[in-house]
């Protein structure tokens, strides 16, 4: 057997080698590069709702990634329903989810994310000087005991809308008070009814949320409170609150306002004001807009916005609403979502907000700046309102107390023969129950909404809605 001697040519080998060790350099640099930019960028999960503009977002986004090259944000999208959205963050913070550094919170919920332990106090990052150039309800509903848990993005807070050429027409300037507000809406539509349907008021009564925000403006305006915030007791059982219930009962629901209005969340109710067959109508302020869009309403032009009434001898106060920006306890990247949160909550970007999408800004300066008031002149006029603006009962068990508010507003409203001071104390009740719970509770412990509810044997909201809609 003869071996056989491979022979290598020269003049081929050295091609050969050198095509593999070029290979290999451009792998090592393909990979060392992508090491290199993986290793330098700093990734934060941002939990976000599903925008109504989502062009005007991803513009922010954008610019962002543009001045922070070194910080990579990836978002997940929640369900646009506030209470799903809710139900999702809170279970991803109860488990201590690593998917989760940055995240919206409703105006409601920073004393229950707060008490849990899922939200981290920002006290060191966002001081007391930064706090004053933010108007003070949002602030204040982002603070419990002492710290606070979120920056303000963008406000809300209840106005009366009102047809201009009516009260033109008809000699009266915008109602100061209900009372006023009930007489001018009896006399134009008693003349306006003799030539098409015509109703005075227009609303938020079915029993969700909305009600809530609705009456606590009835209740507010009369002296009245849900919750002492000192003694927290509530005080739906005293006379300026059961007062102010009734006269929602005898002079709104059914009288000035039809009585489907107990059915109606915003949707609806704007639906009745910029069909042109409303007097006046109570409603967020992104309902400027919607009054005043030809393409939607009837009445465009024809809608003015001013704050809501008050009962004689007390001031108005507005509902406060709106959305925040908080980070995780459990966030592993801190410096780079405290970042993402002061960009997005700087004066450069709520501008951006304002102009592109018409959201309030909670920056007080915003509200001086000409090309803001220029695009959208409301402006000017909402700042007073959204400088008194309350917020609801700050508890980390407001959802229960919520649900308790609910039955009890629509069960007397809806019914002229109930009780309205035997319901409120039975609700009061109830709600000092709930509110003991909390005081028994261990601080910073996670309480657990859904546990809290079946405890004291609620139903969540999700459960009721669907329930009725059968």
């Amino acid at each position: 057997m003869h071996k056989r001697t491979v022979v290598w040519n020269n003049s081929l080998m050295f091609p050969v080698v050198f095509a593999i060790l070029l290979a290999v350099l451009v792998m090592s640099l393909i990979i060392g590069c992508a090491r290199t930019e993986n290793d330098e960028k700093k990734i934060i999960r941002f939990i976000t709702w599903k925008p109504n503009q989502p062009a005007v977002w991803e513009e922010i986004y954008t610019l962002f990634e543009a001045e922070h090259p070194d910080i990579r944000v990836i978002r997940e999208v929640g369900p646009h329903s506030s209470t799903a959205f809710h139900d999702l963050l809170a279970q991803k913070l109860k488990n201590h989810s690593p998917d989760v550094d940055v995240f919206f919170m409703d105006v409601i919920w920073p004393p229950e994310f707060g008490s849990a332990g899922w939200a981290l106090p920002l006290d060191e990052l966002f001081p007391p000087r930064e706090q004053k150039n933010f108007l003070n309800g949002p602030i204040l509903a982002n603070s419990y005991k002492d710290n606070i848990y979120g920056v303000p993005l963008f406000i809300d807070s209840g106005m009366l809308y009102y047809r201009k050429d009516l009260l033109k027409r008809y000699g009266f300037n915008p109602p100061e008070t209900w009372p006023k507000m009930v007489k001018q809406a009896r006399e134009i539509v008693f003349e306006e009814s003799k030539r098409k349907e015509m109703f005075g008021f227009s609303g938020q009564f079915k029993q969700y949320e909305g009600l809530v925000c609705n009456m606590m403006e009835y209740i507010l305006s009369n002296g009245g409170r849900i919750l002492n915030p000192q003694t927290e007791k509530c005080e739906i059982a005293e006379k300026p609150a059961v007062d102010a219930v009734r006269f929602v009962r005898n002079e709104i629901i059914g009288k000035i306002a039809p009585k489907g209005v107990l059915t109606y969340q915003e949707p609806e109710s704007i639906a009745i004001f910029i069909q042109g067959k409303a007097v006046f109508h109570r409603n967020w302020p992104y309902a400027w807009e919607m009054s005043n869009n030809p393409e939607r309403s009837k009445i465009e032009g024809m809608a003015g916005i001013t704050k809501l009434p008050r009962f004689s001898g007390n001031k108005s106060y507005a509902t406060l609403g709106g959305w925040q920006l908080g980070i995780s306890s459990y966030s592993k990247n801190r410096e780079a979502a405290w970042t993402f949160v002061r960009f997005l909550t700087s004066e450069k970007i709520q501008k951006h907000l304002a102009l592109k999408a018409g959201l309030a800004p909670t920056r007080k300066a915003l509200y001086k700046d000409t090309e803001i008031i220029q695009a959208y002149p409301q402006f000017s006029d909402m700042k007073t309102v959204f400088l008194t603006a309350r917020p609801r009962p700050r508890t980390p068990l407001y959802p229960a107390v919520s649900n308790v508010l609910q039955r009890y507003f629509h069960k007397v409203i809806s019914d002229p023969t109930s009780d309205i001071e035997k319901e409120a104390c039975a609700a009061s009740q109830e709600i000092d129950r709930i509110i003991s719970l909390q005081d028994s509770a261990p601080d910073n412990s996670a309480v657990s909404m859904t546990e809290t509810r079946e405890e004291l044997g609620i139903e969540t909201k999700d459960a009721i809605s669907e329930r009725t809609s059968e």
